[in-house]
């Protein structure tokens, strides 16, 4: 009886060349063995003959791509490939296997490493493209986990179908199978009792703010984001002689050791993992049976993904670059309406330009204005609305993750484009046209995708300056409180040339008393400021003019009237990397008097579970002479959420009591300084190896792809109406790169 397997048209590399046909036989053999031996299914014994005819006659060629296991995320990947390579053998396809390895951000939070992330991306992509062009596969199936690995493997795949569909090959399609939910972890009873303890020992010795501090964390389901955050906060009590240093250590290794299920899988906040498997899903590139798991999946859910991608193959609208640049604008509204990391503004930009399509930060931000987008998601690390309880919730079959979500913004008025097509061989509206489990109000307890929004605005915005091109503002992840306490308020410089610096500044238990003592807050400045930021009910400009400096200040602390922008530069791509600035955030937040007086301004990137008033990817970066590069502890800056700016004021001005915008040319005036930081800024840069370094890169509006990308990206897409440029990369008015 001759075997039945599918049969693709076209050109066949196997076909014509004799050594792939002798050396590939054996891979799939083992793998195919190891399924059975592992999994213990049902699978017959396949024959080096069988495999070779596949081969011969151009079955489906299929990629199962997985990560590495020192990840999370992918602790199971080894068992999850067995499952699809079973399924891709069953549906006619000849099945193949090879990993990529993924830097997790967790681990490499505020160490050297965040400086290799973000240049991980680009290299997987690399690497993704050059296995599946070497040994000619057709599609693949992503075993996606977090960080940048999921759009690191989608860019090189979108840029690869792109070639393939230039050159008239044959489209290159993809499944993505994200990892399931990681369950948080739990405090131990003793633990938590003496964390308790701690706090009350803090408040009975006056120091309420770390006591409330304190309780408020242990609120939150344990993940190594809360543990960051135990972490400063721990640090201060050190400081104010409530904790010895060995308790510390011991404290940080109970949290330690109990916060990782040993399952694996992408950690329960919303940050850049879950964010991505939100926005490739709303891609269309992930199949509804796989979306989001509490478990790997089981070989139904494999064998069901299967059929989806291997029913697009040989269609080049279902292809990966087509089925991306015609989801695009769904992908950012689903994005904004969930409250994704801002991590994903980089890389939504990155995949287009990967694409082949004329991209920037300005058409996603034209996109998201286009309709006003409604807050509908309300996650909570605190409240049971953790991405697990959302997993739970759709393995219930209560909703449908992403498919609910678009019926959700349908239903607010929110254009979506349901004609595009997805990895399932259908188009959205034919997937939204099974009701059952559609609607958001199949959960009537704690739900997390919402109906109704909670919030009229939701989503990521691009702010500009005085001093900068573009930065961004997480709106999601700012309260409407802060939206009201920082909004047309001016701000106190507090300027660190690196994280480091900023994380030792910010965990001093006495930092507000080394503020009060700064010897640029002069009485004049520190008036001007209780003014332009005073409330109804706060002290008078009179009033506040018989108090002597100190008491002024004192006062203004009392009320927030002193606002903070804490600007730490030197962190852009090429000057280091673009590592997250989340610990330092972490510890503006986990500190609640810093909390309501401070906001964080930098070139570097946000956490997906950043929170709060934070401010980053400014561009141009510092090493690059933006004038981030050249500010200084001591300035003003005044925040304007209205209008979507920041602008520095005039310090001459500020010194007699004036606001008025900074008008002049700061380069110039500060030139030494700039040099002096400039010098030192290329030496940190030597502490990266020059193989994982970021030059000759597009600018973070630009995604930081490299230049060969930007360039090559010559599509123009549906609903673009802008232009497109590639930045010069040589400073414009800073300080040369060399300096003497």
């Amino acid at each position: 009886m001759t075997e039945s397997y599918i049969r693709l048209k076209g050109y066949n590399p196997y076909h014509d060349q004799v050594q792939g046909k002798a050396n590939e036989p054996i891979t799939v053999a083992a793998l195919l063995d190891e399924a059975r031996r592992t999994l213990k299914a049902s699978l017959k014994t396949v024959t080096m003959g069988e495999i070779y005819d596949r081969l011969e006659n151009n079955a489906p060629r299929v990629a199962i791509i997985g990560g590495s296991s020192d990840h999370p995320a992918h602790v199971t990947d080894g068992e999850t490939r067995l499952r699809f390579a079973a399924a891709v053998w069953a549906e006619g396809g000849v099945p193949f296997s090879f990993g990529i390895p993924v830097l997790c951000d967790g681990t490499a939070q505020s160490t050297l490493g965040m400086s290799y992330s973000l240049a991980s991306r680009n290299l997987i992509s690399d690497m993704v493209v050059n296995q599946m062009e070497a040994h000619s596969y057709h599609s693949a199936i992503v075993l996606a986990g977090c960080d940048k690995s999921p759009f690191g493997v989608l860019n090189g795949l979108a840029n690869l179908d792109a070639t393939r569909l230039a050159r008239e090959d044959f489209p290159l399609h993809a499944t993505f199978v994200p990892a399931h939910v990681l369950r948080g972890g739990a405090i131990p009873a003793p633990l938590r009792k003496e964390l308790e303890k701690l706090a009350g020992a803090a408040r009975a010795k006056g120091h309420e703010s770390l006591a409330r501090d304190l309780e408020e964390t242990l609120g939150y389901i344990l993940q190594c984001s809360s543990n960051q955050a135990f972490q400063g906060i721990l640090r201060r009590a050190v400081q104010l002689h409530l904790l010895s240093k060995a308790d510390h250590k011991r404290i940080e290794k109970e949290l330690a050791i109990h916060t990782c299920d040993s399952k694996g899988g992408i950690c329960a906040f919303y940050g850049t993992g879950n964010s991505s498997r939100m926005v490739i899903s709303a891609l269309g590139l992930v199949h509804p049976s796989v979306e989001l798991l509490t478990e790997p999946p089981t070989q139904e859910q494999a064998r069901a993904a299967t059929k989806g991608l291997i029913a697009c193959l040989g269609k080049p609208d279902f292809s990966v670059s087509n089925i991306l640049s015609r989801n695009i604008d769904n992908a950012i509204r689903v994005h904004s309406s969930t409250g994704g990391s801002t991590n994903l503004m980089k890389h939504l930009v990155a995949s287009m330009l990967y694409a082949g399509y004329r991209f920037d930060l300005w058409d996603y931000q034209r996109i998201r204005n286009s309709h006003p987008i409604p807050d509908l998601f309300d996650y909570s690390l605190t409240e049971g609305r953790d991405i697990f309880a959302l997993a739970e919730q759709c393995c219930e079959g209560k909703i449908r993750g992403v498919e609910t979500l678009y019926s959700a913004l349908v239903e607010n008025g929110v254009p979506m484009t349901l004609a595009a097509p997805t990895v399932t061989g259908a188009l959205w509206k034919d997937r939204l046209a099974n009701k059952k489990g559609l609607d958001p109000s199949g959960v009537t307890t704690n739900p997390i995708i919402l109906a109704k929004p909670r919030r009229a605005i939701s989503g990521v915005e691009v702010l500009r300056g005085n001093f900068f091109e573009s930065a961004i503002l997480k709106i999601s992840g700012f309260s409407d409180q802060q939206v009201r306490e920082f909004d047309e308020k001016v701000f106190y410089v507090l300027y660190y040339e690196n994280e480091d610096e900023a994380n030792a500044g910010l965990t001093d238990a006495h930092l507000i008393n080394a503020l009060r003592h700064q010897k640029s807050l002069s009485k004049e400045a520190l008036l001007a400021m209780m003014v332009a930021n005073r409330e109804e009910g706060d002290p008078t400009e009179a009033q506040a003019n018989l108090m002597n400096r100190t008491s002024l200040f004192n006062m203004m602390i009392d009320r927030g009237l002193f606002k903070v922008a804490v600007v730490i530069s030197g962190q852009g791509p090429e000057a280091f990397g673009m590592p997250e600035m989340f610990t330092p955030m972490h510890h503006i937040n986990t500190n609640s008097q810093l909390r309501r007086i401070a906001i964080l301004l930098s070139d570097g990137r946000f956490s997906g579970v950043t929170y709060g008033a934070a401010i980053g990817h400014i561009t141009p970066e510092a090493i690059k002479g933006g004038h981030i590069l050249f500010l200084r502890t001591g300035d003003l800056l005044r925040l304007q959420l209205g209008v979507k700016r920041v602008e520095l004021l005039d310090p001459q001005r500020m010194r007699s009591g004036k606001l008025e915008t900074y008008n002049r040319s700061l380069d110039r005036e500060r030139y030494v300084l700039g040099a002096q930081r400039m010098q030192r800024m290329e030496k940190r840069r030597e502490k990266i190896s020059p193989t994982n370094r970021l030059e000759a890169v597009t600018d973070a509006s630009q995604g930081v792809v490299p230049e060969r990308i930007a360039r090559s990206a010559t599509r123009k897409h549906a609903s673009r109406v802008s232009t497109y440029r590639i930045r010069n990369t040589r400073r414009q008015g800073g300080p040369e790169r060399q300096v003497a």
